[in-house]
């Protein structure tokens, strides 16, 4: 399939909230720019308002029409994490698309405030706990739009192969004696996982679809290699670091941050987008990707959505 988010239809009038969308060279800051170049509504996440207010600057030099809204949050703090998603609920009515893009690539051993490894908690538990906070919203915008018209979006990565043998770890889902990769592994497995088991639940062909409670329509991205400075803090393997350096010996070329969020783009609004892709794992540009066994795994996404939800409510994060 090839896709150009120019074949966007006007998406005047719809609402979309993009997490991770400040650092003007990422996929994030572009998914922002294709969809409110279109006309969308966009809530841009953003940890540092002045960085979040400066990316929006910038976006309109490109589109100066761009209808962009920051929502502050950070997601080593679920406290903030709820509280971005009321004061979304508070101002909103709709949301038409949800694209869960922040994350950290094999930092360092961290443990946040909330008790939770740094990755662990930034690529997923904080997606989860947005999401869940949000699906009434998503499933209500649903009921009066024809099927498609709402959809969530999770970058994942082709990281998750390093995830644990057994996939997710839940006796110690931080792998306190893991190695950096393979916690981004298990993190990235993670949104996989999270974007099947929402399928399961509210997609084309769920319970909740056929019952007329709502349909939203699910990917899980892995967006290729991409110029950009998620690596900041990554302390890669010497193994990571030899794949790395013999593609580019190669001539492999990084993709820019414009061309990254074209599958994103497709994903969350392109009417390209079919109810048969839904639940379906994606890689550059708008195909269906390569994904590990355990990323297939439906009892395995099952078993982590029950897991997370009671995880969650115990601390409090979720009712």
């Amino acid at each position: 399939m090839t896709f150009h988010p120019d074949s966007l239809p006007d998406l005047t009038g719809k609402v979309y909230i993009v997490q991770a969308g400040t650092q003007a060279y990422r996929s994030g800051y572009y998914t922002v720019a294709r969809l409110t170049e279109h006309g969308a509504h966009v809530y841009m996440c953003a940890r540092s308002p002045t960085k979040g207010n400066t990316a929006i600057a910038s976006i309109k030099t490109l589109y100066p029409h761009a209808n962009i809204t920051l929502l502050e949050i950070d997601h080593l703090s679920l406290s903030s994490v709820v509280s971005a998603a009321n004061l979304f609920l508070a101002k909103e009515t709709s949301l038409h698309g949800l694209v869960n893009n922040a994350g950290i690539m094999a930092t360092p051993l961290e443990i946040s405030k909330d008790g939770h490894e740094a990755q662990w908690q930034t690529n997923y538990l904080a997606h989860w706990v947005f999401t869940s906070h949000l699906l009434p919203i998503m499933l209500s915008t649903s009921k009066t739009l024809p099927p498609g018209s709402v959809r969530i979006v999770n970058l994942t990565s082709a990281g998750h192969y390093s995830a644990p043998k057994e996939g997710i770890n839940f006796a110690d889902a931080s792998l306190r004696n893991g190695d950096n990769m393979t916690r981004y592994g298990q993190s990235k497995l993670a949104n996989a996982l999270h974007a099947k088991i929402l399928n399961r639940l509210y997609g084309p062909w769920s319970l909740a679809a056929t019952a007329g409670k709502g349909e939203i329509w699910t990917a899980a991205v892995h967006p290729g290699l991409v110029e950009s400075n998620l690596g900041t803090r990554a302390e890669f393997p010497t193994t990571m670091k030899v794949i790395l350096a013999i593609y580019r010996a190669v001539g492999g070329k990084m993709m820019d941050g414009d061309k990254g969020s074209w599958t994103s783009v497709f994903c969350v609004a392109s009417p390209e987008m079919k109810k048969e892709l839904s639940g379906t794992y994606f890689q550059r540009i708008a195909e269906a990707g390569w994904q590990s066994g355990m990323a297939k795994n439906i009892k395995l996404a099952e078993r982590l959505e029950e897991w997370t939800r009671e995880e969650m409510k115990k601390e409090g994060w979720v009712k």
